[in-house]
Formats: C-alpha cells, structure tokens, sequence
C-alpha cells in the first residue's frame, strides 16, 4: 500500500490538516480537541504573528486515497538563533497506527530542514512555548487539558522505532486543594512583602489588566521563560496578539499579580477554568452551535477543577518567595470558590525551582511528554 504526502497549499486543504485529529481520536474520552478557531488563527501565515521569524509547512499523508496522518514544518530562526542550532521543528503530528505513515511523515520533515541548511529535528513543538509541545509517553488514561497535547500510546513506540531519541520530558501534576489556608504561605508571604517592598494587584476589570498590564505581564514572561529549553522571545506583535486572545478568557479571581514599590510586575500566576468539557461537547467548534457549550466554564461561579496556565517571576526575584505571595493570594479565592482539584501544565523535569513551590500540596504526578531530537 503506497503512501502520499501532499503539502497544504489551500485553505480547504487546511481545514483536512485540522479536523484529521479531530477523526482520529472520536470516541476516545481522553481526548480534548484544540478549538478549531484558534487553529486556523495559528496556523495561516497571514493570521499568527509568529511568523515574523517562523518558516512553516504542513503536509498531509494518505494510503490508498485515504487520510492517515498529517505533520507540520516548522523553522523558529529566532529559537535557533538564541540556542546557536540549526533545528527544523515537527508539530501538530498525528498518524495511525503504522511505522510506515510515521515514517513518511517524520521523513518529509526531515528532508524538508535538510533543504534549508538545518542539521538536527526537534518535537514535537509548535511555533512558540504557546502552542502545544511534548508527545504524552505516560498518562493516556487521564483526560488531556485544553492546552496539551494528547497522542495514543503507540506514537513513543514508532518515534524510537525510528531513531528518534529523548531531548527534554516535561511532568504534569494533578493537585489537590487543601481544605484551610496555610499559616506558613501567610506568614512567608507577609515577610516577602516587607523584605521587598512588594504588593499585589488586584485588577478591576480585563480592559484595567490588558491596558495596565497585558504588555508587561508577556514582557515578564519573555524574562522568566527565557532559559528554558527552546523557548524563543515573543515578539510585539505576537505580544498583542496574545493580549487580544488571552486576556478576554481570563477570570480576574484566578490571577495573581505581585508588583514593586514602582507597580512594575515581579510575578504572575495564571489560573484558568478548566475547558476541556466543553472543547469535547462542542468538539472543538464555536460555530454554528458550539459556543453554547463554553458559556458554562465562562460564567461559573464555583468551578471545581481549574487549570494552572503558568507562573513567571522576574529573575532577580526568582527563589525569594515570590511565589508563595502569588500562592497566598490565590488559595483563599480557591476555597471561596470551593475548587476541589488543579492541573499544572507540562513543568520541565528539570525546573527544581518550579515543582519546589507546590511542596504544601498534595499532588499527584499523572503524566509525562517528551521531546524527542534526530541528527539529520
């Protein structure tokens, strides 16, 4: 049985790269499908800001007349200049379940870098740390968030099958929220708060945080995330991008902001109601219907389980207690609101200082991603 790769050069042909996952996984209820909107937004070229420095294309696989995978191309030169690499990136890859389909894929990728000088292949990766990364190599039996990525079991197997190679795993955690406030985080918080001169912020409204606020809370990002593995620098225009995607989804009783005596941003954490219900009752579609199902999360009072979207702390504040000040902050509105559980997302294995802060929670380590790596 032969096996095709067709690039995408048309928006219907885009639209079949989109909704092939969407196929391949029905019925598995595991699986949270990526909002079909913010698809199209990421991937046309006249559409995501990433691609001021990003080169892509996306190829389709098919055997016998049918569609059996689908992969993108990607080239961050930016990453690649910040890492000194010349790497091409493999992303939003999906096949079924044949070494040789993986194989045309991944092949196709590989030769499409090497065509443009690039020498080794990384991913899965998207264009930036903001689009999903990480194949799932542990936790198939746990419901995937609306941030992550979710793969069957035998995509790792076919990786190692052909010569890919570990390059980074990311952990995930589920934790669970304690029944009281801790007199340690009120008490450390406090002494942070003093020792630095630091307050938090409480923002009035989403237009006060994205007119206040939305730059510096991505240009702290940029800072905080900067030495972690393959991130690249947002640029502005994806910087007001991102405030026009992100900044309406946001509930102000789920972020944290701690300032400087000069009301400049030292740390954020992010908190967000969990979508994936509603990304598969609506099955990743806002339209024509769709929405109907994202009005729930939108509006809920008293979610119980919410999703940890990140923290970032400047770096001269990293390791002073910053975080517990954000923790503090956002522990007591949980309780009000009687959340019962919390998913992080992927946490670099790695990032000690990270998973250190979630040390008075009790938690449980339920999945895990990898990177895999290719000399070309």
């Amino acid at each position: 049985m032969s096996i095709e790769i067709v690039k995408v050069t048309t928006l219907k042909e885009l639209k079949k790269f989109i909704r092939f996952n969407y196929e391949l996984y029905k019925g598995n209820p595991c699986f949270v499908p990526e909002l079909y909107e913010d698809m199209i937004s990421t991937l046309r070229k006249d559409r995501n800001a990433a691609f001021e420095f990003c080169e892509a294309d996306y190829f389709l696989a098919y055997r016998d007349g049918e569609l059996v995978g689908r992969v993108a191309a990607i080239i961050n030169r930016r990453a690649n200049d910040k890492w000194n690499i010349k790497a091409v990136r493999f992303g939003w890859i999906d096949f079924v379940d044949d070494l040789q389909v993986a194989k045309a894929l991944l092949g196709t990728v590989e030769q499409w870098g090497r065509e443009r000088g690039m020498t080794e292949i990384q991913g899965p990766l998207g264009f930036t740390d903001f689009d999903p990364e990480g194949m799932l190599i542990d936790g198939f039996d746990r419901v995937s968030t609306m941030a992550t990525i979710y793969n069957y079991p035998y995509y790792p197997v076919h990786m190692e099958a052909l010569g890919y190679s570990k390059d980074v795993d990311w952990v995930e955690y589920l934790f669970r929220v304690p029944e009281k406030n801790w007199e340690k985080a009120e008490r450390l918080s406090a002494l942070i708060a003093r020792r630095y001169n630091l307050h938090v912020v409480h923002c009035k409204s989403k237009s006060n945080l994205a007119k206040q606020y939305g730059k510096a809370l991505f240009e702290l990002v940029n800072e905080a995330y900067s030495p972690l593995y393959g991130y690249s620098p947002l640029s502005e225009g994806q910087i007001a991008q991102f405030i026009k995607m992100y900044v309406p989804l946001i509930d102000l009783r789920l972020i944290s902001l701690v300032a400087d005596a000069e009301d400049n941003l030292v740390g954020i954490g992010v908190s967000l109601t969990s979508f994936a219900e509603a990304l598969q009752r609506s099955k990743g579609r806002l339209f024509p219907f769709g929405w109907i199902h994202f009005i729930k999360p939108l509006l809920q009072r008293n979610p119980k389980r919410l999703d940890f979207l990140l923290m970032a702390i400047k770096p001269e504040y990293q390791s002073k207690g910053v975080n517990a000040m954000i923790i503090n902050d956002l522990l007591p509105r949980y309780l009000e609101m009687g959340v019962y559980d919390i998913e992080s997302n992927p946490e670099l294995e790695m990032n000690t200082k990270i998973q250190a802060q979630w040390e008075m929670f009790e938690k449980d380590q339920h999945k895990r991603r990898r990177a895999y790596k290719k000399e070309l």
